[in-house]
């Protein structure tokens, strides 16, 4: 009578159909979207590219619904765009209620913003109060090289009620570790260098936009801008927050990057009245 055993050819060929078909699920699964690590695929966008806001969904998360409270009875709604929005359709957005803009005139010491032209002109043709913005990269170069490379760009500052004062735009850093490989310490002073030689080009304080978290991160949450500089936060949810300390209030939040028309909406801390205020110095 023959014996069967553990061992015949059949069962280990059976074995190693077995072991082929899970090894094959398993290739299968590190393929799928999401399978693997961020690290893995995440992918740096181009220099240049960097908008404002672009790291505050990834950090800090968003909420939709209810309307947005600040601090003062009355928010005036005004727009940020970039390159990313091209030709803005600026009539539609004044129709809407938007009175005040701010565009991207330059990033870094390398890239100025192709669509500037349109965008900061169609802006102020259709009657909106208007400014420019700065996306700071302090990896590449110093505070004042950039404040000087904006103002020769787009960024200067003129007393005329329809030209807001520039922004310094700082925050995460898109192209790698978000404090841009800066001590505490190393960016406050960095931060410095900017706006106070953008004072000494233009005879204006710049504006710092940021979110909290990031300023909190990356410069300890310095107190020291506050007095001097207004405060423009991120922070897209139904109310404003926390605020970076040394600033009491908020002078411009951007709620959203939602919004109708251009994605980016803002309030600004008060009626048209303190918008021209803050045009005029």
């Amino acid at each position: 009578m023959p014996v069967h055993r553990s061992g015949t050819p059949t069962s280990r060929r059976s074995r190693l159909t077995a072991a082929g078909t899970l090894l094959a699920a398993l290739a299968l699964l590190f393929t799928l979207p999401g399978a693997a690590s961020a690290a893995d695929t995440e992918v740096i966008p181009e220099r240049g590219t960097a908008r404002m806001g672009q790291g505050v969904i990834a950090h800090d998360g968003q909420k939709s619904g209810g309307s947005p409270i600040g601090a003062a009875a009355v928010q005036t709604e005004g727009v940020d765009v970039s390159s990313h929005q091209g030709n803005v359709a600026w009539s539609t957005l004044w129709n809407n209620g938007v009175k005040w803009a701010y565009v991207k005139a330059t990033e870094g010491t390398y890239y100025k913003n192709t669509y500037f032209t349109q965008q900061y002109t169609g802006s102020y043709n259709v009657g909106m109060i208007r400014g420019t913005y700065h996306f700071a990269t302090p990896d590449t170069t110093s505070g004042a090289a950039q404040a000087n490379y904006f103002v020769d760009n787009g960024g200067g500052w003129s007393r005329d009620g329809k030209t807001l004062p520039g922004v310094l735009d700082i925050e995460w850093n898109p192209y790698g570790a978000q404090c841009y490989g800066k001590t505490q310490a190393g960016m406050v002073a960095w931060i410095r260098d900017f706006v106070n030689t953008y004072k000494a080009r233009t005879g204006r304080d710049a504006v710092i936009y940021t979110a909290t978290s990031w300023w909190k991160d990356c410069t300890g949450n310095n107190a020291g801008f506050g007095a001097t500089n207004p405060l423009w936060v991120a922070r897209y949810n139904t109310t404003v927050g926390e605020l970076p300390a040394g600033w009491g209030f908020y002078t411009m939040w951007q709620y959203t990057s939602s919004g109708p028309t251009v994605g980016d909406h803002n309030h600004f801390n008060g009626a048209l009245d303190r918008v021209v205020a803050l045009a005029n110095g």
